[in-house]
């Protein structure tokens, strides 16, 4: 756990063995916040595509990494629109992850549909330090919270955990010996795509170590996300899913629950004749955030 900003710098080379292990760990397993004004969001232009230079800060005070993993559904139903977080976030049963096990395993193509259309969806909350922005100038030299999707969390792994021995591991999160972000967005087929985006070369974010700290101290807890008393119950889950699709109380068979894992089993794979990008929570939280707040109860 960092409890200072001097031992966040003498313990660079250690923090990197700590975040790399809880990655590899993290990357052996499968499987948000609402929109507020600590949060930043690119923008895109009418064509869908949007640039800015971001920097992932590391853990902050009292913190042993610098992301937290999240986990949420959202679909509609006869019923009105189903959008929360997921139980599995905290390694718990889920009565959507349940449901969405048994129709799967019915067998039947019908239901296996309906699963995929009701999958959980995969984000990460990070602390950043806005470089650039473009659209909102305003934002640079600010410290937000981002919250992304897999797609940019695969290429922050990728940076610590390289593939060829030519390349040297590069800790993102690091203020001295990390990288900034070059966050490139373009519109595929309909969808947000960030596969162009890309890490720069490494460098310290500033030179001067006071200005780092006050970075550092500027940055946001990230426990209040995967805090259990910010989720609602499974029963209060169960009962939103019932209205939503319309289940008139029947609970999901048993045989979901003998299937449920810890940590959830792989992935309900999209549609195979789906050629679109795959999309990340992030990637469509805009579309949602209007009807997230008719769903609330």
């Amino acid at each position: 756990m960092t409890d200072s900003f001097g031992a966040l710098k003498r313990n660079k080379a250690e923090n990197f063995d700590k975040l790399t292990a809880s990655l590899n760990k993290l990357n052996s397993k499968s499987g948000g916040p609402g929109p507020d004004e600590r949060f930043w969001k690119p923008e895109v232009d009418k064509a869908g595509n949007g640039y800015a230079v971001i920097r992932f800060l590391p853990e902050s005070e009292g913190e042993d990494v610098p992301f937290v993993r999240k986990w949420d559904h959202g679909f509609q139903g006869p019923g009105g629109w189903y959008i929360e977080d997921s139980l599995t976030t905290l390694g718990q049963k889920d009565p959507v992850s349940e449901y969405n096990s048994m129709l799967w395993n019915s067998g039947i193509e019908s239901n296996k549909d309906k699963a995929r259309k009701q999958k959980r969806r995969l984000s990460f909350v990070s602390n950043i330090y806005v470089v650039k922005d473009p659209s909102n100038p305003d934002n640079e030299g600010k410290v937000f919270l981002y919250k992304y999707g897999k797609k940019i969390f695969d290429k922050l792994n990728e940076a610590m955990n390289p593939q060829f021995e030519d390349e040297s591991p590069v800790n993102p999160f690091d203020l001295w010996e990390g990288a900034d972000f070059k966050l490139k967005i373009r519109n595929v087929e309909g969808f947000r795509n960030y596969d162009k985006s890309e890490l720069d070369v490494s460098a310290p974010l500033f030179d001067d170590d006071e200005e780092l700290e006050n970075v550092w101290k500027s940055q946001h807890s990230l426990q209040e996300f995967v805090n259990p008393t910010n989720f609602k119950t499974y029963e209060e889950l169960q009962t939103k899913l019932n209205r939503v699709l319309g289940l008139d109380g029947a609970a999901p068979s048993t045989t979901a629950e003998s299937s449920f894992q810890a940590e959830p089993p792989a992935e309900i794979p999209s549609a195979p004749a789906a050629a679109q990008p795959e999309v990340a929570a992030s990637e469509d939280d805009e579309s949602l955030d209007f009807f997230k707040k008719l769903a609330e109860d």
